[in-house]
């Protein structure tokens, strides 16, 4: 049986102090969910914890570890950073075993909930089955009124545990396939890991939207987000595990199985702009490799005279280089940021709270006085950080605030694992009319001098497109196209707060 640890009790949101009106992290899109998986290692409990510090960056908010020993499972989950609980010796005690799976997590409700943390665990028919997903099950309501209405009792709100109904129902006999005919029947975008008493299971969804790679260390597989965790603890990179294949490894080796119809793979196009670290490598492509070149592609589609290139750190740092590479207007860090700012500050007065944003992120006065600058992020979705660094900049002395953006406007929500408002809190689906975005409206809105996007194009001419046909769709582009490559079953129209909130839940 599972040994977990924690109570299973209703936390206030350690972030709650995350305030948009201060916070200059508080207008970012959020990754939800990092996975990692190993099989067969002695210190399996130890490098899974150190995979997820190399993944901590898809997810701050809560970590969980499962392990399995030969003869029992243990669990460990908790609120906050890996670094807070699983670096300690006693907690890698707690979790024995040579097979492990392991989970970074952000939440994105106002509260935070100690049973959503991942794994998520059971007891089966067929023994122990953990689980750990990254992305949005966009049919998950729908599967849960079903189960609930034929008797399941739900210990969640995620939907990963929809996953878990589905393989303890099913009647093969077999656990890969009692896996494989529950995985037919979600939508969405998933990267899986799971563990039972004899393998260690990965899936992708059939379009390939989350990512999951394949490793190696010692003789021994790995499944992980991203090849950073690969990185950091010296194992090899195999492959991707390729949309829509299921990969299976146990004491006999590695296994392959496709159970979905072939069809173009479609990951997300966010992985390159914002959510990757920018050392990983993402389906044989640099992610930072492919930021600079989004930024010397936003120089060529929307230069403007000036003295000093500023990224928004620290996600625009490889997109500045980029354009001031291509313009030949030089880089400097005109904003610095503080990376020892505790996640949960909170000041008393209101007053003292609107100087937070100091806290973070400050002007580089001897950088941007009097100078014509062109700052560059990497989105914009309230816009509420952007008003924030233009005065800033302002504040700091600057004659000019340009503002380039090296990715496309925001203008649909996400259902595949990244946390968006809704339609009518993204700046620029405000800031339209017909299909058409008032720019002008959105640059006074921000207070800048001028502002423009990277192309949806050249999104993809920096990706390597160029003088390809048909250009797109490549990726998984919605957040700019409304394109959406799914099914969203759970979604008529608009969604309802309940229902972004329980998707929100997702890995």
């Amino acid at each position: 049986m599972a040994h977990v640890t924690g109570s299973d009790v209703f936390l206030a949101d350690q972030e709650s102090s995350r305030n948009d009106d201060w916070d200059l992290d508080g207008d970012r899109l959020r990754e939800e969910c990092g996975v990692f998986g190993i099989f067969g290692h002695p210190d399996a409990a130890a490098i899974t914890a150190l995979g997820l510090h190399a993944l901590q960056h898809r997810g701050q908010e809560a970590a969980g570890i499962c392990t399995f020993d030969g003869r029992r499972f243990s669990s460990e989950r908790r609120m906050g950073l890996v670094s807070e609980h699983f670096s300690q010796r006693a907690t890698i005690e707690r979790l024995p075993g040579s097979a492990a799976v392991g989970h970074v997590r952000y939440s994105t409700t106002g509260e935070t909930i100690l049973r959503n943390v991942q794994p998520l665990f059971a007891e089966l028919d067929s023994g122990g089955f953990a689980v750990a997903h990254n992305g949005n099950l966009t049919n998950a309501l729908s599967i849960r009124r079903e189960l609930i209405r034929d008797g399941a009792i739900y210990q969640s709100t995620s939907d990963t545990e929809v996953i878990l109904h589905l393989v303890a129902r099913s009647r093969r006999s077999r656990i890969l396939e009692r896996f494989i005919e529950a995985v037919r029947q979600i939508e969405g975008a998933y990267s899986l890991v799971a563990l039972t008493n004899k393998k260690l299971i990965g899936a992708r969804d059939p379009l390939g939207i989350r990512p999951l790679v394949l490793g190696e260390l010692d003789g021994r597989y790995i499944l992980a987000s991203e090849t950073c965790a690969l990185d950091i603890i010296g194992a090899r990179f195999v492959r991707d595990v390729e949309n829509g294949e299921v990969v299976v490894i146990s004491d006999e080796g590695l296994e392959s199985h496709k159970p979905f119809p072939p069809q173009p793979m479609r990951p997300c196009i966010f992985e390159y702009i914002y959510f990757a670290r920018p050392d990983s490598i993402v389906h044989g492509r640099s992610v930072y490799d492919v930021r600079r070149k989004m930024g010397a592609q936003l120089a060529r589609e929307a230069h403007i005279d000036a003295d000093v290139i500023v990224p928004v750190p620290d996600s625009g740092v490889p997109a500045a280089i980029g354009y001031a590479q291509e313009s030949g207007v030089p880089f400097e860090l005109g904003i610095i940021r503080n990376h020892y700012v505790g996640r949960t500050f909170i000041e008393p007065t209101q007053s003292i709270r609107e100087l937070g944003v100091r806290l973070k992120h400050s002007a580089n006065r001897c950088v941007v006085k009097d100078k014509r600058i062109v700052l560059i992020d990497d989105s914009i979705v309230r816009g509420t950080t952007s008003v924030k660094i233009v005065q800033m900049m302002r504040d700091a002395g600057a004659k000019e605030v340009h503002f380039r953006i090296s990715s496309p406007p925001i203008t649909h929500p996400d259902y595949y694992g990244i946390d968006t408002p809704q339609k009518d809190k993204l700046l620029a689906a405000q800031m339209s009319k017909d299909g058409v975005i008032d720019l002008e409206g959105m640059r006074k809105y921000m207070g800048a001098d001028s502002l423009a996007f990277l192309s949806v194009d050249g999104i993809y001419r920096a990706m390597g497109y160029e003088g390809r046909d048909p250009v797109r769709p490549q990726f998984t582009d919605h957040c700019f196209t409304g394109d959406y490559p799914t099914s969203l079953t759970d979604i008529a129209g608009q969604p309802t707060r309940q229902q972004l909130s329980l998707l929100a839940e997702a890995g």
